[in-house]
């Protein structure tokens, strides 16, 4: 009788390398680039909407139309940064997250440079849904690679100084806007500066290290033919996926369907007064944001997740609707009001870069966090073309529009408290 030889044990997955300091420090700098990058991207069209309606639309030019094409320009980037944020981010979990974040560097800084050379609303609605693909593969990939680089204990300082990256990007765009105005006669030159950040696009593709807990998990999908799309949906891990995509969608939808109004409502009623009114409002915004998402972090470590999430809910409703309901621009109350409710607003985007990750294991958390944080956009372009429909029937009424859609805030309060508390564990978890 023949003996079949011993079946050899499997072979352990291999342990995550460990990246030196000068090493992490430079996927650090690298994503925050990217994100600063893509936070200009998103900032632009809130400064130059209206320039460009000026200029594309001619005599035809109507502030309710206005607003309604700013809704669409906003809608396209929503769009597009879901689709990118779900795709893109399911590329990073096959490719590895430092080469997909270099893609999406190159996608954003490319056709968002090639808006400069439209010649009708429809032809930029288009590179803007295209600049949108990288700007919302970006976030999953970036953070991503950085918390999984990073050790547990330095996670809320790290996931504090990537959540400020989106935000110090739009506070570059205010800033130029206060330099040079944006004018109808002049603004394809700020959208010609966002090719600035396809150089980094490069770094990231050829020189930024990749994620040593990625590349130790490749292959430990459960089964063969599982994709994480697919596996993110299975019945184990279905409902943490839809509660990441409530805890994601609410700041975006409040964020992009209410805060954003902000700036075109001060150029509406300041900007014939002060030139640089719209990108000083911009400025004290985004300067508020850079405090409250680096913060947001660390008020998560300090008060727990949940309870943290719902106090800045809280928070936001009351300053997003108090804004639109006793002030107005040019009123001594409100750049104050705007640089606190940045302030509250984004204390979010500190939350999600350490909380979202914690939800899903390494060989999907690119994807997952992809599609928690961006299919909140699918929803925001849905809202934001609501309010642009709303605009364009109130014709132009701005306060009453941001009062009605920062109400969205009041969900976060609820939706928090069916999500499980990760405050004690680790990625490892």
């Amino acid at each position: 009788m023949t003996t079949l030889p011993p079946t050899p044990p499997k072979a352990a997955p291999a342990a995550p390398v460990v990246l030196s300091r000068t090493q992490r420090v430079f996927v650090l700098l690298i994503a925050f680039a990217g994100l600063v990058g893509a936070g200009f991207q998103l900032g632009l069209m809130p400064l130059a909407a209206l320039s460009v309606s000026r200029d594309l639309l001619g005599t035809a030019f109507d502030h309710g139309i206005a607003g309604d094409w700013f809704a669409r320009y906003t809608a396209a980037m929503m769009l597009g940064a879901a689709f990118g944020g779900i795709f893109l981010g399911t590329l990073g979990d096959r490719i590895g997250r430092a080469r997909a974040t270099g893609v999406c560097i190159l996608c954003y800084s490319l056709f968002g440079a090639a808006g400069a050379f439209s010649h009708s609303q429809e032809q930029l609605l288009v590179l803007r849904f295209l600049a949108g693909l990288g700007v919302g593969g970006m976030w999953p990939n970036g953070v991503a690679l950085v918390s999984e680089c990073w050790t547990n204990a330095t996670r809320p300082m790290v996931a504090g100084v990537i959540g400020t990256g989106l935000n110090f990007g739009i506070l570059c765009v205010a800033q130029l806007g206060r330099l040079h105005d944006v004018t109808a006669d002049s603004w394809r030159w700020l959208l010609e500066v966002g090719a600035v950040t396809s150089f980094i696009g490069l770094i990231a593709l050829f020189l930024l290290p990749e994620s040593p807990r990625w590349l130790a998990s490749r292959g430990q999908r459960p089964t063969k033919n599982a994709t994480p799309i697919r596996e993110l949906f299975s019945p184990g891990m279905r409902r943490l996926t839809l509660i990441g995509i409530c805890l994601g969608a609410i700041p975006l939808i409040g964020a992009w369907g209410a805060s954003k109004w902000m700036i075109p409502w001060a150029d509406k009623l300041g900007g014939t007064l002060q030139a640089g009114y719209k990108a000083s409002t911009q400025g004290w915004w985004a300067a508020g944001a850079i405090l409250g998402s680096f913060f947001g972090s660390h008020l998560a470590h300090l008060l727990g997740r949940r309870t943290a999430y719902f106090v800045i809910s809280l928070g936001s409703v009351a300053l997003t609707s108090g804004i639109f309901l006793w002030s107005r621009p040019l009123a001594p109350s409100f750049l104050p009001l705007v640089f606190a409710q940045g302030i509250v607003t984004t204390l979010f985007f500190g939350w999600l870069p350490l909380c979202l990750p914690e939800l899903f294991p390494t060989r999907v958390r690119a994807t997952g966090a992809g599609i928690a944080y961006n299919s909140g956009r699918f929803a925001s372009a849905a809202g934001v073309l609501g309010a642009g429909a709303l605009m364009a029937w109130s014709g132009g009424d701005y306060a009453r529009v941001g009062v009605i859609s920062g109400l969205i805030y009041a969900l976060g309060m609820i939706v928090i408290w069916w999500a499980p508390d990760t405050s004690n564990k680790t990625l490892n978890d």
